[in-house]
C-alpha cells in the first residue's frame, strides 16, 4: 500500500504539520486498504519488481492533475465572433462621434 500524503498538511511558518484529521485519513487508508485517486494505491509485488524494487511513492501514486484539453477551433470561432462584436460596437460608437462632430476612433 502506497500513500502519498505530501499534499495533505497544515502549512506552518517554519514547519508544516499533520492535523488529527490527516493522521486519521492516513491510518484509515492503510487499515482498510482504500485506494483513493491521487492519494493511495495498492501495488502488487510484481509491479514493484518491474520497477526495479524502486519504492519511490511517485512511481505508484500520481498526484498530477490532468490539464484541460482546449479545442483550438472552438476558441478561434469565439475569438472571431468577439472581434466582430467589437467592430460593430466601434462602428456604432463612431457614428455617435460623427454626429457630435468629434474625432472617430
Amino acid at each position: 500500500m502506497f500513500i502519498n500524503a505530501s499534499e495533505h498538511f497544515e502549512k506552518g511558518k517554519k514547519q508544516n504539520t499533520l492535523s488529527d484529521a490527516h493522521f486519521e485519513k492516513i491510518i484509515d487508508t492503510y487499515k482498510y486498504r482504500n485506494e483513493i485517486p491521487r492519494y493511495s494505491r495498492r501495488v502488487a509485488l510484481q509491479e514493484i519488481e518491474q520497477q526495479g524494487y524502486n519504492l519511490n511513492i511517485s512511481r505508484y501514486v500520481n498526484t498530477s492533475v490532468e490539464e484541460e484539453k482546449i479545442d483550438l477551433k472552438e476558441v478561434n470561432l469565439k475569438l472571431v465572433a468577439i472581434n466582430e462584436k467589437i467592430k460593430e460596437a466601434t462602428d456604432k460608437h463612431n457614428e455617435f462621434l460623427k454626429e457630435l462632430g468629434l474625432p472617430q476612433i
